[in-house]
């Protein structure tokens, strides 16, 4: 009889987009209690996001204090929904925003792809979700802002994650409605030095007042 090819352990299991997020946060955190440099953070956060298995990912964090619960809870198998596919399809239109000294928008009918890059230095971005489709059912958005500010408004049919860190800065998440079960899912990470990211829900349509002559 031939030999049954072993299971996979928890350490070649393979990351997914969610996995690496939870590894980023940490490391957000880290340097945030000045565990980390900002230079070590990025050299750290470049490996997790090249990472495939949790073997890979797990040294990242193990010098950090109590971070075996947090790869172990990484490696749990993640539950699988069905997408809705009205708001998931297509190819990415655009892939970044930046804003230097100036202001940059994505809003209206477009399509975001698996990872955003938005970056703001003494300028603003605007990114609205609210009319955008979606390339991939998850979605990372890398918001980086020294001095000034990222504004990311998500619709209720979004699910929404944040997890980015501040210095002398900070991210706001106004968003508190859960998505149904098979919406798209958005992770929002990354760092606001001097300046802020805030992710809040579209603005309610103002009800027109009917105005009776007496």
């Amino acid at each position: 009889m031939s030999e049954q090819p072993s299971l996979p352990g928890p350490h070649d299991m393979r990351a997914s987009n969610g996995d690496r997020e939870r590894f980023a946060k940490v490391l957000h955190d880290a340097m945030a209690e000045g565990r980390l440099t900002v230079t070590e953070l990025e050299e750290r956060l470049d490996q997790v996001y090249a990472a495939r298995t949790f073997g890979e990912l797990e040294p990242l964090v193990r010098d950090l204090p109590n971070q075996q619960l947090v790869a172990y809870q990484a490696s749990l198998p993640q539950p699988v929904t069905a997408t809705d596919p009205a708001r998931v399809g297509g190819r990415g239109t655009s892939s970044s925003a930046v804003a230097i000294m100036s202001g940059s928008e994505r809003k209206g009918h477009w399509t975001i792809p698996p990872t955003f890059n938005a970056f703001a230095m003494m300028g603003g971005v605007e990114i609205d979700l609210t009319q955008a489709t979606f390339e991939a059912a998850e979605t990372v958005i890398h918001a980086f802002t020294i001095m000034g500010g990222i504004e990311i408004t998500v619709p209720p049919d979004v699910t929404v994650y944040v997890t980015g860190s501040g210095f002398m800065g900070g991210f706001s998440n106004t968003v508190r409605t859960q998505a149904p079960p098979g919406s798209p899912v958005v992770r929002i990470t990354g760092m606001a030095i001097m300046g802020g990211v805030e992710v809040k829900p579209p603005k309610k349509p103002k009800k027109n007042k009917e105005i009776q002559e007496g």
